[in-house]
């Protein structure tokens, strides 16, 4: 069994070969060990996070909990690598595991699923590539489902689904050219929705998003109000110093002045609590699951696998970014979660689901040949 290659001659793809099946040990052997490691030691340094975070919260620790929703997380990612061993592939696509055992989030599910189609969509198209059709339509499919997460609403996520729309058109092969007018149509829609609609009296933000983003323009301006989460959040990063200072001397993070310091604001607390070197160790590990995951997308068997393998890791990057940026008042405040860190079961399984996409896929790598 194998994924099927849809188009062989992509820059940067090997060429695909024929593959005999891979056993359980054989699969255990073609891991990505390092993306693994660096993975295992992201969720244990996050769930350590959580613990020293919520640990003076209503309820106490939240890390339990989250461990449960990291177990949960681990069963799927196996479920994932099981699938793809086991199973029979139609068009590049799998059947997955359903998980209906508690309450989740579906745009956050989404994000991975997002992905898988749109690249299977345009692996199917990867000799039109040079045309504005097969990328207008890609365009066309995804712009529906970012459109209904915006209308929830919840303008991080849909930030998120559309990093991963262009990281997944980029990596499929459109043309430079269509991807600057996409990021100019892009722009202007940013410009109508905040400025010229409006002025026009038509409003398309929510009152408490219209004031996040002028909060992040105008720092200084209602600090009791509407800036208020962005200060405290600020002052917990820069308190934190080099070392940080600790659970019990995190006065933000403990006092509950810094609110949602367990979701939103978990890299302020973070910061605070461990310090510039603690933030750093979460951000370096961050960093080497990216890098893997780019190495992914070079030794992918098929453009399709490439593809998801680009979405998979610029939407983790975009996430990671957007939420350390937003707590030291670089990126407005968005409500993106921190991955592996921020509480919340969606985004932990979610992620899980990432990173076994990804070691599916460089399992599944060409097999070099000696002699």
């Amino acid at each position: 069994m194998s994924i099927e290659a849809v188009d062989t001659r992509a820059r940067g793809l090997r060429p695909r070969r024929q593959a005999d099946a891979i056993g359980l040990r054989g699969a255990i052997r073609r891991l990505d060990w390092v993306l693994l490691g660096a993975f295992a030691a992201t969720v244990t340094y996050g769930l350590w996070a959580i613990d020293g975070i919520t640990m003076h919260d209503v309820g106490g620790s939240a890390m339990p909990r989250q461990a449960l929703y990291a177990f949960a997380g681990g069963v799927l990612f196996i479920a994932v690598l099981f699938v793809l061993i086991a199973g029979a592939a139609t068009r590049g696509s799998k059947r997955w595991v359903d998980v209906g055992f508690f309450t989740f989030q579906p745009s956050e599910f989404g994000k991975v699923l997002f992905v898988l189609v749109l690249a299977g969509f345009l692996a199917e198209r990867s000799r039109s590539m040079s045309s504005a059709r097969a990328p207008l339509a890609a365009i066309g499919y995804g712009l529906a489902p970012i459109f209904l997460v915006f209308l929830q609403p919840d303008i991080g996520t849909a930030l998120v689904y559309t990093s991963a729309l262009a990281a997944v058109l980029f990596v499929a092969g459109v043309r430079w050219w269509h991807l600057a007018a996409l990021a100019a149509a892009t722009a202007l829609t940013a410009l109508s929705v905040l400025w010229f609609l409006p002025s026009a009296g038509v409003n398309v933000l929510k009152p408490y998003q219209a004031e996040r983003l002028t909060g992040w323009t105008h720092p200084n301006d209602d600090p009791r109000g509407a800036t208020y989460n962005l200060r405290q959040s600020i002052t917990a990063v820069g308190a934190g110093g080099l070392r940080g200072r600790g659970v019990l001397g995190a006065t933000q993070t403990r006092l509950n002045y810094l609110p949602e310091h367990a979701t939103d604001f978990a890299f302020a607390s973070l910061a605070e609590e461990r310090g510039f070197f603690g933030a750093s160790i979460l951000l370096l590990l961050y960093l080497l699951i990216v890098w893997r995951a780019l190495k992914i997308v070079t030794v992918a068997r098929d453009i399709y696998s490439a593809i998801v393998a680009g979405g998979i890791a610029f939407m983790f990057m975009f996430q990671v970014f957007v939420n350390a940026a937003m707590t030291m008042g670089t990126a407005p405040i968005t409500g993106i979660p921190l991955p592996f860190v921020s509480v919340g079961g969606s985004s932990m399984i979610t992620n899980f689901l990432a990173i076994g996409v990804l070691e599916a896929i460089y399992l599944r790598r060409p097999v070099r040949r000696r002699g």
